[in-house]
């Protein structure tokens, strides 16, 4: 299987599955249908089996999947199989609730260092963690081989920021400053700006 080829959009609603899946398993259930699962995430049978079809057979005619082994096997195929460790830049309200959020643990990731560049927020308390100063992050995630980060600063820092994750040796990025980002193409960006996602949604009402 070439990841290379599997079109992004596929990638996009395979942990929508596994987050389905996760709920069905903590309510005891075993096994699932391609329809049920579709009826729990609002896209077709046809379509789930076409998406994880792409991966291998991993349910069977008749039966269905089984939950515990089509998650393993998701985890397996999004690498969260594993522990990520993320670095969050950027102290504002938006770092302080990613830092403090619980719920990432259970999904594959944990947040293990946070920096800022106001000096009145370097060395305070953000959850389980101190600010660090930015100036070190380059040297502080290239030696930690953290290979993820969430950008958190204003617009008018974001590129400046992204650069030196870059630098530090990051592969993936998740931008919330309400800008595009420029990266080599060996590092993916998910740009996160809930003003976008509402505005689509207004198109819809009157």
């Amino acid at each position: 299987m070439n990841a290379d080829k599997i079109p992004d959009i596929i990638i996009g609603r395979l942990p929508i599955y596994l987050r389905a899946l996760q709920r069905m398993s903590e309510k005891g259930m075993k096994t699932t249908s391609s329809q049920e699962l579709g009826e729990h995430v609002g896209i077709s049978a046809a379509q789930i089996r076409k998406d994880i079809s792409q991966f291998g057979e991993f349910g069977k005619q008749g039966t269905g999947y089984s939950i515990p082994f089509l998650m393993d096997k998701l985890r397996e195929i999004l690498n969260v199989n594993k522990m990520w460790d993320v670095a969050v830049v950027g102290a504002g309200d938006m770092g302080h609730a990613l830092a403090r959020y619980q719920g990432f643990k259970n999904r594959g990731f944990q947040v293990v260092m946070v920096f800022d560049n106001d000096a009145s927020k370097i060395g305070q308390k953000v959850g389980d963690f101190v600010v660090e100063d930015t100036n070190k992050m380059v040297e502080r995630i290239h030696a930690a081989k953290i290979k993820m980060a969430m950008i958190t600063v204003p617009a008018s820092a974001a590129q400046a920021v992204a650069d030196r994750l870059v630098q530090a040796g990051v592969k993936a990025i998740l931008n919330y400053a309400p800008v595009s980002i420029n990266v080599p193409n060996d590092v993916h960006v998910q740009h996160i700006d809930p003003s976008t996602h509402l505005q689509r949604m207004t198109y819809y009402l009157d």
